[in-house]
C-alpha cells in the first residue's frame, strides 16, 4: 500500500497510508489527509490511487502543489521517492509495490568450499589500507592538474566518512567545519541553517584559523547571504571594494573582508543553509593589500560546494532520521497506552463492582457480601499492582543483584502464592523440588517474578480443563553448570503460528484477562541472568515452559553462612 510520510511541517511523523480511490489533502477536517498547516488550502490537493498508479491533482491552491521542488499545473503522477511540497509541509511518498526487488536466486548461486577448491584469497585489505591511495606526496604528482585531482578527491573521501559516521547534526557540522579549515586558507567561517518553520538562518557552528583570535562576533554581510539563497548559487569575492556584484553592499568593506566564499547547502530538494567562509583584515590594510595574491580560487568555490551539498544530504537524512524515530516512538506510545488503558479499565470495572457489594453489605449488615466484595477489591489491587511491576520492569534496564539463595524456596513461594487461585480454578499444581539442591547465586526477586508470570499462564491455560493439572519442578545440572526450572500444564497449549510471538510485548493469548507483558518480562529477567526460556507445546494437550540460569555457586565461606541461614529458616 503505498503512503505519504511527513518528515517536515506541523504534522511531522505522522504517516498517511493511501486507500484505493480518492483521498483529499487540506487543512479541513473532511479531508483524509488532513494537514494542521495555515499555509494550505482548507481543500489544497486530492491524491488518486486505482491500485497501480498514485496521482495528485491541484485545486486551484493559493499557494500550489508541488513535486521534488517542481510546481505542478494540473496533476502529476508520483514515484515512490518523490518528495511532495503541500504549503510549509513535507512528505514523502513511497509505494512498496514499486520497490520489490528482483529474485536473483535462480541466477546466483553460494557453492561450498568443495565445489571451488580452485579458489583462494590471495589477499586481503581493511578499509583504512585502501584509503591510503588517496595519500600523496604533491611534489612526487605526475603534473599539477594530478596534483589537484587527487587532493580534490581525498577531500570528498573524508568528507564522505564524515557525514557516514554520524547521525547528530551539531557534531557532524562541527567534524565538516574542521575539515575545510585543514583544506583552505581560511581566517573565519561557520555553518548556518534554515529553520525549518521560519526559514531564518541559525549559526551552528563558528570556527576560527589556529592561531587567529578574535573576540569580535563574526558579522556576514547580508547581501552576499541574500545572493547565495536566491539564486542557489556558490559565490567568491575578492578585494570586495573593486567588485561590481558587491557595489552597494558597503557592509562588506567595513568589515575588512577581502576574500569570501559562501556556498549553500543544497540537499536533493531544497536548500537547507549555507557554509561561509573568509579571510578579513582592517580596513585600512584592504588598500595596502590590493596587489596581495588571492587565498581563494575557483577551485575552493567548487570544492566547498561539493562539500556543501554532501554535508545538506547528511542534514536532510539525519532529520528524515530522526522524523521516522518520533513516528515510530508516537506509535509505540499510543500502542502501549491503547492496551494499558484496556486492561486498566477491565482492573477499575473489578473494582467499582467490588466497591459496590461492599457498600450493599455494608447497607444490609451483611458480613458475607462485605467479604466478597472485599475479596473483588483485594483480587483487583493485585491485578494492578502486578501490572506496574511489569511495566517497570520491562521499560527500565537493570542490572541483577545476586545473592546467595535457595532457588528450592523462591519457587516454592511462588506455589504457595498461587494456591489459593488454583484452587478457585480447580486447577491442581504439583511441586516437585530437587533433592539436591545447593545454594547459587541469583537475584531472588527477580527469579521470583518471573517463575510468578509463568507458573500464573500455566494455571490460566488449565482453567477450561476438568483436570487441570501444573506441574512445577527444580532442576540441578552440576555437569552442565545450569539450574532448571520446569513448568509443564496439560492446558490449551499454543498454536505453531503464535508461539514465535508469545514473547512479543502486548501479544496475549488470555483474552481480557492477559496484559502481553509475563512472558516478555519472565524472559527479560532470565536473559539479565544470563540464561534463557524455552518453550514447547501442543495444542489441545498442553505447554512445557523450561527456565534455564547459569548455576552459580557462591563463594565458600558466604556458602557455609548461606547453608546455616537456609537451615535456621
Amino acid at each position: 500500500m503505498p503512503s505519504l510520510f511527513v518528515y517536515q511541517g506541523p504534522d511531522q511523523g505522522t504517516l498517511f497510508d493511501l486507500e484505493e480511490g480518492t483521498s483529499g489533502v487540506g487543512r479541513d477536517a473532511a479531508n483524509q489527509i488532513q494537514l494542521h498547516d495555515t499555509e494550505v488550502s482548507r481543500r489544497h490537493a486530492e491524491i488518486r490511487y486505482d491500485g497501480t498508479a498514485t496521482i495528485v491533482a491541484d485545486l486551484a491552491s493559493s499557494n500550489g502543489t508541488f513535486v521534488n521542488g517542481h510546481r505542478i499545473n494540473q496533476e502529476h503522477e508520483l514515484t515512490s521517492g518523490d518528495q511532495l511540497f503541500i504549503g510549509g509541509t513535507k512528505m514523502l511518498f513511497t509505494d512498496p509495490a514499486e520497490e520489490l526487488p528482483e529474485d536473483l536466486s535462480d541466477k546466483i548461486d553460494i557453492v561450498n568450499r568443495g565445489q571451488a577448491e580452485n579458489s583462494r584469497i590471495v589477499r586481503s585489505m581493511s578499509q583504512e589500507a585502501g584509503s591510503e591511495i588517496l595519500n600523496f606526496d604533491p611534489d612526487s604528482a605526475a603534473s599539477p592538474w594530478l596534483a589537484r585531482a587527487r587532493s580534490n578527491l581525498q577531500i570528498m573521501y573524508r568528507t564522505a566518512l564524515a557525514v557516514s559516521h554520524t547521525l547528530d547534526i551539531d557534531q557532524l557540522l562541527n567534524r565538516i567545519m574542521q575539515l575545510i579549515f585543514e583544506w583552505v586558507e581560511a581566517d573565519r567561517g561557520c555553518i548556518m541553517l534554515l529553520d525549518q518553520q521560519s526559514k531564518a538562518l541559525t549559526p551552528k557552528v563558528r570556527r576560527n584559523r589556529q592561531g587567529f583570535t578574535s573576540s569580535e562576533k563574526l558579522a556576514i554581510s547580508k547581501t552576499i547571504l541574500d545572493y547565495v539563497l536566491q539564486h542557489n548559487e556558490g559565490v567568491l569575492t575578492s578585494d570586495a571594494r573593486q567588485d561590481e556584484r558587491w557595489d552597494s553592499a558597503v557592509s562588506i568593506v567595513q568589515m575588512g573582508i577581502r576574500e569570501a566564499i559562501c556556498v549553500p547547502m543544497q540537499g536533493r530538494y531544497d536548500v537547507v543553509g549555507v557554509i561561509y567562509i573568509d579571510t578579513s583584515t582592517s580596513p585600512q590594510r584592504v588598500i595596502q593589500q590590493r596587489g596581495h595574491q588571492n587565498k581563494f580560487t575557483d577551485e575552493h568555490l567548487k570544492l566547498m560546494i561539493a562539500i556543501a551539498h554532501q554535508a545538506a544530504l547528511a542534514v536532510e537524512d539525519t532529520r528524515y532520521y530522526s522524523a521516522m524515530m518520533q513516528a515510530e516512538r508516537l506509535a509505540a506510545v499510543g500502542q502501549t497506552i491503547a492496551m494499558l488503558s484496556h486492561h486498566i479499565k477491565n482492573i477499575l470495572q473489578g473494582i467499582s463492582g467490588g466497591s459496590y457489594l461492599i457498600e450493599a453489605g455494608l447497607a444490609q449488615h451483611d458480613e458475607n457480601i462485605v467479604r466478597k466484595g472485599w475479596k473483588m477489591v483485594e483480587g483487583n489491587q493485585g491485578r494492578i499492582s502486578a501490572l506496574v511491576l511489569d511495566m517497570l520492569t520491562f521499560s527500565k534496564e537493570r542490572e541483577p543483584e545476586p545473592v546467595p539463595s535457595d532457588l528450592n524456596q523462591v519457587v516454592g513461594d511462588v506455589i504457595d502464592l498461587l494456591q489459593a487461585r488454583a484452587e478457585e480454578l480447580k486447577v491442581t499444581i504439583d511441586w516437585q523440588p530437587a533433592e539436591e539442591m545447593p545454594i547459587l547465586t541469583f537475584d531472588p526477586e527477580g527469579i521470583h517474578r518471573s517463575v510468578l508470570n509463568i507458573v500464573t499462564n500455566a494455571v490460566d491455560a488449565c482453567d477450561e480443563r476438568p483436570d487441570g493439572r501444573v506441574t512445577v519442578s527444580t532442576h540441578y545440572l552440576p555437569e552442565e553448570s545450569l539450574a532448571r526450572i520446569l513448568v509443564e500444564d496439560n492446558g490449551i497449549g499454543i498454536s505453531a503460528e503464535d508461539i514465535d510471538k508469545i514473547f512479543t510485548i502486548f501479544v496475549s493469548n488470555k483474552g481480557g484477562r492477559g496484559t502481553g507483558l509475563g512472558l516478555p518480562v519472565s524472559q527479560k529477567i532470565l536473559k539479565e541472568h544470563g540464561g534463557d526460556i524455552r518453550v514447547t507445546s501442543t495444542p489441545g494437550q498442553g505447554s512445557c515452559f523450561t527456565l534455564e540460569l547459569p548455576a552459580m555457586l557462591p563463594a565458600p565461606s558466604v556458602r557455609e553462612t548461606a547453608a546455616g541461614n537456609v537451615e535456621k529458616l
